[in-house]
């Protein structure tokens, strides 16, 4: 069992050195802190921040750093690219953006990071 996650909820990613926040626009459901995100809510820079730098080498910009430093890992911009929505979800709670997204749920990154949630910033609406 999950919790609805809610605006400012904290997700991290392995690859990354910080957890960020999420973002979800006022377009659906408001819970008692605020809007709460769906399966949908998964762009960068609008719904997920970035992670400071990542360590993955499948980031093209690690890559290239830890390149021209001659093979010593150096972490690049941590851009999260997302390869779906988040999953599971519930699926019962339909809104209009989208269904719930909930505590348990995961983001695989491109990069090979999978994000998850580590705070959904409120504990009152359990799934």
């Amino acid at each position: 069992m999950g919790f609805a996650v809610s605006i400012g909820a904290l997700v991290q990613c392995p690859f990354g050195v910080a957890p960020t926040p999420l973002v979800f626009l006022p377009l659906s459901l408001i819970g008692p802190s605020g809007p709460l995100g769906s399966c949908n809510d998964f762009i960068p820079f609008l719904n997920i921040m970035p992670f400071g730098v990542c360590s993955s080498l499948a980031n093209p910009i690690t890559a290239a750093q830890t390149a021209a430093a001659l093979g010593v890992l150096t972490p690049g911009a941590c851009i999260p690219v997302p390869t779906g929505t988040w999953t599971p979800n519930k699926p019962t709670v339909i809104m209009p953006t989208g269904t719930l997204l909930t505590s348990d749920s995961t983001l695989n990154c491109a990069y090979g990071g999978v994000i998850k949630i580590i705070n959904p910033m409120q504990f009152i609406i359990a799934t």
